[in-house]
């Protein structure tokens, strides 16, 4: 009984190693043949357990057994054992399929072990006890109801634990199996006619088969479970090199996903500054070895912000993708390379058989930019601004080339935009000049040498007295002499300089407002200018305070001029600056009216005092009427609004005359004097004020009717 035991217990471990080796299995072929040899197992343990079980069995009569009705139990037994492994290959199993499953098996094994004691031959009458006949036949669906639910849960296991589990359940399985065997031998019932006498039993006979019986089934079974435990290594070493595998094939795409990332701009799919220089070095150390000549273009859409501004990010990404194929279907795709750089620069590099052809290729793309472009609902037309260097006589290098592209294309932006240029000596020159110019200002704003503060008065028409003067910055450099703003501002502006010249001004202003107050001039005021990128700085306001606390100054004798398109650039947090700025007690003047927005709409919401004409509105008069009517109109306008009006570069005694006829409340020009330092402003301020109001226009007729002349 413990041998029929035994085999009941590692057959039911190998059905459960069967029903793993099926569900992982990845082929058909290998599910059918893992299906079949599961079966066996299962048929071949349950049937041999039967057999030795069997053979445990002693009786006083003689037995024997017919081997084909024995192997036809093996045959039921078989097909039992079918049924349960192709139910356990099933991809999802049902409660409800487990039962029928379970009930099919469960007669199939009582079949099996019923059928198998009809083998069994004797002298004596068999009959059945019905309840024990009946418990056999559920004992055994409960065993084939357990077996199915431990093998489809175990089946995708793994570990010590899993495995311990799998043992513990062949325990509970063999037993079930046995528990049905040892209920049907219980129903099982013989009587011996009165006249037959008992036998002697062969019990050593019986032992010898019953071991030869179980090894065969032990050994049979085992060589099922060491192909099984060889197949799932050998499936754990396909699935690591499938890993493997699989591994390489992703860092492959990782890596072209970097290359894609570290060469090529994600917006426009064009290659990227990095993809672009790579290639130019292999182009550049071509046609150095073997001759020819190479273009470098440098391609700026002009505006662009202007988009971003007024319709957002997003329809500026869907722009630049229409432009950038603009570009690339203007090139000859084989042998040209269009770049990205970021932002709205493009670069090209294209092979050349004369300068001509460069800029044939430069007028192309800007034709094929200026098409029409639907965008946000709107139709629009771009233009651009192209920068050319040309390989070999403006280069040999990328660096150089490049550099050399840009200042062309710094170049053509300067001269209006929508334009194209070529690099020339002069550029380079221009540009070094310029260089310089940024050092040398930086130094000088680090030690405060060189730079000086020019005073231009400003007339007061109503009381015949200078009451006001504009800081006008000078820079004394030690080669190129006194330089006016116009040499240094915009480097200043271009290379973050500008908001510590704006500061240096002010602060150097306010130090003059104190000297003019110990000298007698405590009623004078100065006008300084405000650079529009100062203006966007909310520390300004912060510095302006600071400036007039340490000069001891009262603030309403300063005055800030903002230029109308600085004032406009971002209209919501100006508004606030300057009103931070007037609750300090400083007077705001808007600069230059009348050659920007002139919108009335924002100019009577802005905190302003002063608005001042700028000097092109003046300079025709009185020979242009439609000048004169439009600054009659910026007066009457201004005073609506509550503002007093200064008008500049009044050079000519018509043009005072017109001014004071028609009621502008200051005048500042050449007429009255130059820019002056401080040291030579008092004369120039005695001299003014000393006139009467009664005879000031012929005055200042007759006195500077020369300094008009100069």
């Amino acid at each position: 009984m413990l041998l029929a035991y035994l085999v009941a217990c590692v057959g039911c471990f190998a059905t459960l190693d069967m029903a793993e080796r099926v569900a992982h299995a990845e082929k058909s072929a290998s599910q059918t043949r893992w299906r079949w040899v599961g079966s066996g197992c299962l048929a071949g343990s349950i049937w041999a357990m039967h057999f030795v079980a069997m053979l445990a069995f002693q009786a006083p009569i003689d037995l024997y057994y017919q081997l084909p009705v024995t192997v036809f139990s093996l045959t039921i037994a078989l097909l039992a054992a079918w049924l349960a492994m192709h139910t356990l290959s099933l991809p999802d199993l049902s409660l409800q399929q487990c039962l029928k499953a379970s009930i099919g098996i469960g007669l199939g094994i009582a079949t099996m072990h019923y059928v198998g004691m009809t083998a069994m031959h004797s002298n004596a009458e068999v009959y059945y006890h019905p309840g024990l006949f009946a418990l056999s036949i559920a004992i055994a669906i409960g065993a084939a109801l357990a077996a199915l639910l431990l093998a489809w849960y175990l089946r995708d296991g793994t570990g010590m634990l899993h495995q311990l589990f799998k043992y513990s359940a062949s325990l509970l399985l063999g037993a079930g199996v046995l528990s049905m065997h040892l209920t049907a031998m219980a129903a099982f019932n013989m009587v011996l006619p009165g006249d037959s006498l008992p036998a002697q039993t062969g019990e050593h006979s019986h032992l010898q088969l019953a071991l030869t019986v179980t090894v065969i089934a032990l050994l049979i079974i085992g060589s099922s479970i060491s192909a099984a435990l060889a197949d799932k290594k050998l499936q754990h070493k396909d699935n690591d090199l499938q890993r493997v595998n699989s591994l390489v094939s992703q860092l492959d795409q990782a890596r072209m996903s970097l290359q894609q990332v570290a060469h090529y701009d994600p917006l426009t799919n064009l290659i990227n500054r990095r993809g672009f220089n790579q290639i130019f070095a292999e182009k550049l150390m071509e046609k150095t070895n073997e001759g020819g000549m190479l273009a470098v273009m440098f391609l700026d859409i002009d505006h662009f912000k202007r988009i971003n501004d007024s319709l957002g990010h997003d329809a500026g990404d869907d722009l630049l993708k229409v432009l950038a194929q603009h570009i690339k279907s203007s090139i000859r795709s084989h042998e040209d390379v269009v770049a990205r750089f970021g932002g709205d620069e493009f670069c090209l590099l294209i092979n050349l058989h004369d300068r001509e052809e460069a800029r044939h290729m430069a007028q192309r793309i800007m034709l094929k930019m200026k098409e029409p472009i639907e965008l946000a609902g709107r139709r629009m037309v771009m233009t651009t601004s192209i920068g050319i260097s040309l390989f070999p006589e403006d280069g040999r290098t990328c660096e150089e080339l490049l550099k050399n592209a840009d200042l062309a294309l710094y170049q053509s932006k300067g001269s209006g935009r929508n334009g194209l240029n070529f690099f020339s000596a002069n550029l380079k020159t221009r540009a070094i000049l310029e260089l310089q110019l940024e050092e040398e200002l930086r130094h000088a704003l680090r030690e405060d040498t060189g730079l000086m503060l020019y005073y231009q008065p400003i007339y007061d028409l109503k009381t015949g007295q200078v009451s006001k003067l504009e800081a006008l910055i000078r820079w004394q450099h030690p080669v190129h002499g006194l330089l006016v703003p116009d040499r240094f501002i915009a480097i200043a502006e271009a290379n973050g300089l500008i908001a510590e010249l704006d500061n240096w001004v002010l602060r150097k202003a306010c130090e003059d407002l104190g000297e003019l107050s110990r000298k007698g001039c405590e009623d004078l005021r100065i006008a300084v200018n405000c650079s529009p990128l100062n203006l966007a700085r909310e520390e300004l306001a912060d510095e302006i305070e600071y400036a007039l606390r340490v000069a001891g100054v009262a603030p309403n004798r300063l005055e800030l001029e903002v230029t109308e398109n600085a004032l406009m650039g971002n209209i919501a947090n100006t508004l606030v600056l300057l009103r931070q700025i007037r609750a300090l007690g400083v007077s705001l003047s808007i600069d230059d009216f009348g050659t920007g927005y002139s919108s009335l709409a924002y100019l009577k919401r802005l905190p302003l005092n002063t608005l001042k004409i700028d000097r092109s509105f003046i300079q025709d008069i009185p020979k242009a009427t439609q000048d004169m009517e439009i600054v009659q109109a910026i007066i009457v306008m201004a005073h609506t609004l509550h503002l007093q009006v200064v008008t500049e570069g009044v050079e000519t005694f018509e043009q005072y005359q017109f001014l004071e006829n028609h009621g502008c409340d200051f005048v500042q020009g050449y007429l009255l004097s130059r820019p002056v330092p401080l040291a030579e402003l008092h004369p120039v301020l005695n001299e003014i004020n000393q006139r009467k109001h009664a005879y000031t226009v012929t005055a200042l007729s007759l006195a500077h009717g020369t300094s008009a002349l100069m």
